[in-house]
């Protein structure tokens, strides 16, 4: 998860702007993004 969470959120263009500006928007990205790293973490464990 430590490793799949900074890349999404690059992806997703979740910064320290953004968080600087909007917080609250930048805590809802983080978490959907913190969300999509474990359905992937849980896929890859139950799954494959």
């Amino acid at each position: 998860m430590e490793l799949i969470m900074p890349e999404l959120a690059k992806q997703y263009d979740v910064a320290e702007q953004l968080k600087a500006e909007n917080q609250m928007e930048w805590v809802r990205q983080m978490n959907a993004c913190k969300a999509q790293a474990e359905e992937v973490v849980k896929a890859e464990l139950i799954y494959d």
